[in-house]
Parts: C-alpha cells; sequence; structure tokens
C-alpha cells in the first residue's frame, strides 16, 4: 500500500455483508463527492478477526479501527478522518491494531498476541482481485516451485517443515503427499475439504472469503508435487460468499495462466473444479467427502485403503483442507526452517480458532502452537463477558472435550490437547462460564452427532441415540445412580466400535464432563439439581423472606398467577403452578427470588 494514499477496508465476510451492505458503495460516494477520489481508496477485504465488533472499517495509514460502524457514521469518518486528519474516536475499537503486538510473517502487526499465516492477507488485500494478492507476493511460490523444484523437493520441504494437517487428526502433510506421490494408478487427484460443518466454526470459510487465491496455490504447489493435474475444492452450498470468491479466483488464475494447460510455461497442467456439498456432517471425513464427490451417498468406508492409495474414482488422492493449503505457499517462500521454528516440538506453525461462547472479543485469532489457552482466552478473548467466572472450553468441535479451570495454561498443541481428554480439531473453540451446565452441554453435541450420524455402522447409529436419551433423562430430573456407569460403558463402547472418525469422538463430550465435572451429574441425578441453573426442568424459583419486602412487582409479571402474597408482605411461590419462566426472577429488585 502507498504511504501517500489513505486505503480505507470495509470488511466484506459473512459476518459484516449481513450488516453493512451498502457501506463500501456509500462511502465511495463520499470520497467522490469531497474530491478525495486520488487520495483514497476503499476496498473490501476479509477477514479483521473482531466479529463481535463488525462492521468494521480500518483506515490505512496508523490503522485506526472503527467498530459498530453504520451509514449514519460514514460522513463523519470522511470528513473528520480522511479529509480533516482527526480520527473520530467515538467509533474507534478498543481491540484495534496494535502493531506492537500482531505479526504477518513475522514483519507487520495486528490485534492481540497473535501470528498470522493461515490469515496473513486476510483484511489487507480484496479478495476479488487477483492483482492485490499479486502485490503481495501471490503466486511466487508456485513460480519458485514451477521454476527451481522437483516433485520431491516440494515433498521434502514440506515433510521438513512440520507442517501437520489442520483438518482435525494432525497427520504429517508431507509424509501424506510422500504416499500419494509413490502411489500407483493414473490419474492422481488433489482435493481441498472445505465442508466446515462444527457449530460456531468459520475458519475456513474466512479464509476461502478473504484470500481464495493462497488455497488456489497450495493446491496447485501440491498437485505438482504429486503429479496430479485435477483438483476438486468440496465446499458446503451454505457459503455462497466463498463459492463466489473461488469461482471468481479460479477464473482470474486462468486468464493469468497460472491454471490450465502449461501452467508459466512450465509443462505442467492443473485445473480446479468445485463440488458443492449438501451440509452433511459427516462429509468432512475423507472416505464420505470423496463418496459425495463421485455422486454416491457420503457415507464413510473402512480405512485401509487410505485415499492416498485408493481415492476419487479409486485413484491416489490426496486431501487436505482449506488451513493446510493456505500454509503451502507461505511455506514455500519461507523455508521449512523458519516454519519449524514457529510452535512446538511436535506442532510446527500456527492454528486458526474461532474464538466464540461467552468471552468478551468473539472472532477468529491466530496463534503460535503452544499458545496457552489463558493466553487465547483472556489476553486476545479479551476474558469472560460479564465479569462471570470461567468454567471450561470446548476444543475440536462437537467431537471434542470440555476443558476445566485447572488446564488454562496447558499450552495449545495436538499433543497437550490429547491428553487433558480433548482434540484440536478444525479450531472451534468454544468459552463456557459458571452458567453453563456441563451435562447439558455434552447433551446440545451428541444431539448434534447423533442426527449427523450417517447411519451406517451400528455402534454410531445405535450409541448415540442411547447416550442421547441417557443424558436428556439426567436433564430433566428423571436420572438414577446406574445412568453414569453406563454412559462411560457405552462411551468406551462406541469409541472403540465405530465404524469412522465421527462415530469414534462422538462421546468425548461425555467422557471429558464425566472426567471434570462429575459433581454435576451427580446432582442432576441424586439431588434433582442442576448446579448452573441452566437445566429448565431442575429448575425452582424461591422467594428469600430476608430480602422480599412485599412490593407485588414478582406477583404482577407472573404470567401464571403462582405468587401469593399481599403488598408488604412475605411473598410466596406455588411450586406445583410455576412454569419456570424466570420472570419474577428479572423483575426483582431486591434480589428476593433465588434459583436453585
Amino acid at each position: 500500500m502507498s504511504d501517500t494514499m489513505k486505503h480505507v477496508l470495509v470488511c466484506g465476510g459473512t459476518a459484516c455483508t449481513g450488516k453493512a451492505k451498502c457501506l463500501a458503495p456509500e462511502l465511495q460516494s463520499l470520497i467522490v463527492k469531497n474530491g478525495l477520489q486520488e487520495k483514497v481508496r476503499v476496498m473490501e477485504a476479509v477477514y479483521f478477526g473482531l466479529c463481535g465488533q463488525c462492521p468494521v472499517v480500518i483506515v490505512y495509514p496508523n490503522e485506526t479501527v472503527y467498530a459498530h460502524v453504520t451509514l449514519e457514521d460514514l460522513p463523519e469518518i470522511v470528513k473528520s478522518h480522511l479529509k480533516g486528519g482527526k480520527p473520530v474516536e467515538r467509533l474507534i475499537s478498543k481491540d484495534g491494531i496494535d502493531r506492537r503486538r500482531i505479526r504477518v510473517l513475522g514483519d507487520s502487526n495486528f490485534f492481540g498476541d497473535q501470528l498470522r499465516i493461515t490469515l496473513r492477507n486476510c483484511g489487507v488485500i480484496d479478495p476479488e482481485s487477483i492483482e492485490d494478492y499479486l502485490e503481495v507476493k501471490g503466486y511466487d511460490a508456485l513460480a519458485r516451485v514451477l521454476d527451481t523444484m522437483t516433485p520431491n523437493d516440494v515433498i521434502d520441504t514440506v515433510t521438513q517443515a512440520g507442517l501437520r494437517g489442520r483438518g482435525g487428526g494432525g497427520y504429517p502433510t508431507g509424509v501424506k503427499w510422500k504416499l500419494t506421490a509413490e502411489a500407483e494408478g493414473e490419474p492422481k487427484y488433489v482435493i481441498c475439504n472445505a465442508d466446515e460443518g462444527d457449530p460456531g466454526a468459520f475458519m475456513d470459510r474466512t479464509a476461502i472469503e478473504g484470500d481464495p487465491h493462497s488455497i488456489l496455490e497450495g493446491m496447485i504447489i501440491g498437485g505438482y508435487a504429486v503429479g496430479a493435474s485435477v483438483g476438486y475444492v468440496y465446499i458446503r452450498a451454505e457459503y455462497p460468499l466463498a463459492i463466489k470468491r473461488l469461482r471468481q479466483a479460479i477464473a482470474q488464475a486462468e486468464s493469468y495462466g497460472l491454471l490450465g494447460k502449461n501452467i508459466l510455461g512450465s509443462g505442467f497442467d492443473f485445473v480446479i473444479d468445485i463440488r458443492l456439498g449438501a451440509g452433511a456432517y459427516v462429509c468432512g471425513e475423507e472416505t464420505a467427502l470423496i463418496h459425495s464427490i463421485e455422486g454416491r451417498r457420503g457415507m464413510p468406508r473402512p480405512r485401509p485403503p487410505y485415499p492416498s492409495v485408493e481415492g476419487v474414482w479409486g485413484k491416489p488422492t490426496l486431501i487436505n483442507n482449506v488451513e493446510t493449503w493456505a500454509n503451502v505457499p507461505a511455506v514455500i517462500l519461507n523455508g521449512s526452517e523458519w516454519f519449524s521454528n514457529i510452535g512446538t516440538d511436535g506442532s510446527k506453525g500456527t492454528k486458526v480458532f474461532a474464538l466464540a461462547g461467552k468471552v468478551e472479543n468473539t472472532g477468529l485469532v491466530e496463534v503460535p502452537m503452544g499458545t496457552t489457552l489463558r493466553e487465547i482466552i483472556f489476553d486476545i478473548g479479551g476474558g469472560i463477558s460479564g465479569g462471570k467466572k470461567f468454567k471450561a472450553a470446548q476444543t475440536g468441535g462437537p467431537s471434542g472435550g470440555c476443558i476445566p479451570e485447572q488446564f488454562l495454561d496447558l499450552p495449545v498443541d495436538y499433543e497437550s490437547l490429547k491428553q487433558a481428554g480433548s482434540m484440536m480439531g478444525s479450531g472451534g473453540l468454544i468459552v463456557m462460564d459458571e452458567d453453563t451446565c456441563m451435562v447439558d452441554v455434552a447433551k446440545f453435541f451428541l444431539g448434534f452427532t447423533q442426527d449427523e450420524s450417517c447411519g451406517k455402522c451400528t455402534p454410531c447409529r445405535e450409541g448415540t441415540k442411547r447416550l442421547l436419551e441417557i443424558l436428556t433423562r439426567i436433564t430433566e430430573g428423571n436420572g438414577v445412580p446406574d445412568d453414569i456407569w453406563k454412559l462411560e460403558r457405552l462411551c468406551h463402547t462406541v469409541q472403540r466400535s465405530s465404524l469412522c472418525g465421527l462415530g469414534q469422538a462422538a462421546p468425548n463430550p461425555v467422557v471429558s464432563t464425566l472426567r471434570f465435572f462429575k459433581d454435576e451429574y451427580e446432582a442432576h441425578i441424586n439431588e434433582k439439581r442442576c448446579p448452573a441453573g441452566a437445566c429448565l426442568a431442575l429448575l425452582r424459583y424461591f422467594v428469600k423472606p430476608e430480602n422480599c419486602v412485599g412490593c407485588t412487582a414478582c406477583a404482577r409479571v407472573c404470567p401464571v398467577n403462582c405468587i401469593a402474597g399481599e403488598p408488604k408482605k412475605i411473598h410466596e411461590i406455588d411450586q406445583s403452578r410455576c412454569i419456570r419462566c424466570g420472570q419474577c426472577f428479572q423483575r426483582c429488585r431486591f434480589e428476593a427470588i433465588e434459583k436453585k
């Protein structure tokens, strides 16, 4: 970006486009009206990471971040900042860019203690402009590979970098590439797994929306390394903006000779097509995804043979997820030693997390492997919202585990999370506070995985259903002491005998909450009480006599007239008629209503 010109970046991701479709056009119109078109460039960019503060506008240079921007704010931004040089203080984000703290490929900074590799261009370039991508060394890695490196050189570089698959399993990327390259059979295929189905996860969607060319460049390099000439991006149809930008990027790359026949005059041919998924969570599993691409029902098959040997149409197939592909050009440009110096001994590089739940700064964060949960949640995330107490963090999506407070200083990497009873997964990180019922959390995630089970194998199809039935019974106050034993035994059976990763990992939320929060299960079963006050069937509202002043506010707001009492006298709630709506609790100004 030119130092003599101001650049105004308007977030154009899914979260912002719904609220601010008119921001960029209106801003451009105001700039023209004020005669600033030669001094200011307006562009849409994704992804700043400040999801909880969207719509977001950033003015460069000086990196002024404006949060919750509306159309009514734009004239003031143009007049005061872009024309007068004075930022609009009332709109500046408290968690804006701090050039001292975030690094993009080692030389540029953003908000929080982050290091951006996967998201290095998100929020920096116009994702619909290949020219912008070329300005930030886009396709330089591809040119270097085709000009100076053999396929084995590429595989060796990726292997020495220590890059592991970011889709959840953490399988060494270089090993997978080598297996595919050495597998017999032609043609070979390359697949980008963009079927992101975890509740609350949006890492892959954002990477595509904000920087689609990085994924394409990584796939082309992968195709060259393993001897493939055809690639597929398998993406869920619920991501229309990501699909649109992928198609634009593919067309642009083809027009520049970066895709298609004889790429950059090297004699290497490679084409990329898009395949849309119908939203089945199980299609995130490699073999189910392959069946879907082939036009069959998305159901997993036993492995081996692995896709590297027998994949699409029975041919060797290389599958990596979006985040893994986005790392490849950076590894090639900066070298394996550079990448391997980031992270921990067993987990190299960075990881993108979708930070959600009861945390102040929700959004995307990318941190070096080994960063602790405390740093992610309290330093970058700003701590627990509403001043509540931290209770647990759930990592790895619906198949992950719930990590309690005692592990807040746990370094986030593949091995450490596994030891704590969770997993890296694709990168979902949901924060829970003291008002969260861990039994209810386990029930929620089991409900998701049970609903998404393809039904092919009995342990997953029937086992998850039985687990959900027991958890539902417990949260409704009908649990019995043997239920804990039944849950533990059934979890073990489902984990050991399910066909694919979905079934094998489905019990993880139950296993981890039983391990760290068994007292909550016992309270639900033995005392018919939800300690967090979250399970409606077990919730009871009582009047505290010492606080009640007889103001009648609770009685007046009760929809079923179950609160009795005269003015200036202590009131009483009829538990047999109470529907537990909580109106009395919310209306009382004297803390005379308590819930148990």
